[in-house]
């Protein structure tokens, strides 16, 4: 008789673990731990946030910093939170409708709707009330140019809002012959809607937060909350944007679903600009456009927020978070370089963070079938 084969001694591969074994592995405390990362888009939010106020915070005691990364520095930059998340939901209802839906004329519709709600109440003398709704609706007209392009004409979205872009921008610079718009009473808007003020009772144990968090932000917040997740809007704009012509043979009207969604993120880039002419005492054709514009960091919220670029998922409370991310680390950075550098560093961040976000959904979704 042969002596027996040793499996070492010939080279022969061990036998593919089973189905068994990998789902053993993957419910090991460490498989939990990674597939919560990737599958609940919250958990890694918060993760990342305390990482990076932990690793701010600790270069600040080590005087790495050019001034304190502390609770008030933290709570004083949550006023660039406020635009940045109304645009992020903006982006998050245009991306959830699917068929590539993007909206990257969101900066140029926040500078064109903030020069007409300045004529509005500065040189029109309109009352307040009704130079926001004025603002407001024509966001909103703008953002039912772009839905009615890319939902009945089947411009494709990228297309349609970057060539909108172009006229918005143009049109903001030109309606006032490239000039801003100044007056006492928009002057006076920066302490009615940006300017920080003390939280009642606890107030006195908390630093001051800015006024336009509760303006704007938290009421914009549970309405898109509401919208998305109460109505039947919201569920017919999670079908399309999974699945359009299941959603079409399921007797959902498509396009008007697609077309509201341009409309709402154009409403909210009507608000927005009210929060930026505030923010800047002034309402400037370039607010929304400036530098590398807001359409940018929008999309990058959305996207870290776990909204799937391919539509269909997506939550308001990942762009939420990923808005405290982005602003904190923004602080973090600027506050670790002198001079001009800070701003490219956060320039470099934020296309690392887009990059790593696009890569972490598709991990998601090819091995857990998406993030929620």
């Amino acid at each position: 008789m042969s002596a027996p084969v040793d499996d070492q001694q010939t080279g022969t591969p061990d036998p593919a673990p089973t189905p068994a074994t990998a789902r053993g592995s993957e419910n090991s405390l460490g498989g939990r731990l990674i597939r919560a990362l990737l599958t609940q888009r919250i958990v890694l939010l918060v993760v990342l946030i305390v990482a990076v106020v932990v690793t701010f915070m600790i270069m600040g005691a080590g005087d790495y910093l050019t001034s304190p990364f502390d609770s008030d520095s933290m709570s004083a930059a949550l006023i660039n939170a406020v635009p940045l998340a109304m645009l992020g939901l903006a982006e998050l209802i245009v991306i959830l409708s699917g068929r590539g839906g993007i909206d990257l004329s969101v900066g140029a519709n926040v500078s064109l709707s903030g020069m007409v709600f300045g004529l509005a109440y500065a040189q029109w003398g309109l009352p307040l009330w009704l130079a926001i709704l004025l603002a407001v609706v024509c966001g909103g007209v703008l953002g039912l140019v772009n839905g009615y392009l890319v939902a009945y004409l089947g411009f494709p979205a990228l297309i349609a809002t970057l060539a909108t872009y172009y006229a918005y921008k143009s049109l903001a610079v030109v309606i006032n012959n490239q000039r801003p718009i100044s007056s006492p009473e928009i002057s006076q808007l920066y302490n009615s809607t940006a300017r920080s003020i003390e939280l009642p009772v606890i107030g006195s144990q908390l630093p001051d937060v800015p006024r336009g968090i509760f303006l704007f932000l938290i009421p914009t917040i549970v309405v898109m909350w509401l919208l998305l997740a109460r109505t039947t809007f919201g569920r017919r704009s999670y079908a399309i944007g999974t699945n359009d012509v299941a959603a079409r043979w399921s007797a959902i009207d498509v396009k008007s679903t697609r077309l509201w969604a341009y409309v709402i993120s154009g409403l909210i880039c009507g608000l927005v600009a009210v929060v930026t002419v505030g923010q800047f005492a002034s309402a400037r054709p370039d607010a929304g456009t400036a530098g590398n514009g807001m359409a940018l960091p929008a999309i990058t919220i959305a996207v870290l927020g776990g909204v799937a670029i391919t539509g269909g998922i997506g939550r308001v409370a990942g762009v939420v978070l990923a808005t405290v991310l982005i602003v904190w680390l923004n602080d973090g950075i600027l506050k670790a370089f002198e001079g001009n550098d800070g701003s490219q560093y956060q320039l470099l961040a934020l296309g690392v963070v887009l990059v790593f976000a696009a890569l972490l959904n598709g991990v998601a979704t090819r091995r857990y079938g998406g993030t929620q």
